[in-house]
């Protein structure tokens, strides 16, 4: 996906630009490419983009450490104000006072909008938090009942530094 030139969405159709997605992206892995649609509308003063989209990741569950497919299916908007003043991060101290209206997304009117930035990060925040293989997942056992039941090896090491820090 290439960057997008804000002021071109000016004479685009009814100023919009709808992208049909169908790749993958650098830094999130998945097992498929990502497929779906965005829409990027230019408001006057603000971008208002929606996604949706889906693809399949593998993840690891947070109980039994076994790997598992998840699909991954995204439906989300945002509003990207546009700002006529030149914004440049670094012209800024390193410490300064924070209004709520500052803690909004904000973009250059003779800027660029990047695409695939903006997806990669709506589908960083729908990532799981939890991790969970199924609804039947079986913890895996304790230190304690590893000393009862030798079934699982991946707590031997522990056992042992527990076993030489208790000495």
């Amino acid at each position: 996906m290439e960057a997008i030139y804000i002021p071109q969405l000016l004479r685009a159709r009814e100023r919009t630009l709808s992208i049909t997605i169908d790749e993958f992206i650098s830094g999130f892995d998945s097992l498929t490419p990502i497929r779906g649609r965005m829409i990027v509308k230019h408001g006057g003063n603000f971008l208002e983009v929606s996604v949706t989209a889906e693809t399949i990741i593998t993840l690891t569950c947070d109980r039994c450490l076994q790997q598992y497919n998840h699909r991954l299916a995204l439906d989300t908007s945002e509003l990207i104000w546009l700002d006529k003043n030149d914004f440049i991060p670094e012209s800024y101290p390193q410490e300064r006072e924070v209004s709520w209206d500052d803690l909004s997304e904000t973009l250059s009117a003779d800027g660029h909008f990047e695409p695939q930035t903006w997806l990669y990060e709506q589908l960083s925040l729908n990532l799981p938090l939890r991790h969970l293989c199924g609804k039947n997942c079986q913890k895996p056992l304790t230190p304690d009942s590893e000393a009862e039941s030798n079934s699982d090896s991946r707590w031997a090491a522990l056992a042992i530094l527990k076993n030489q820090l208790s000495q």
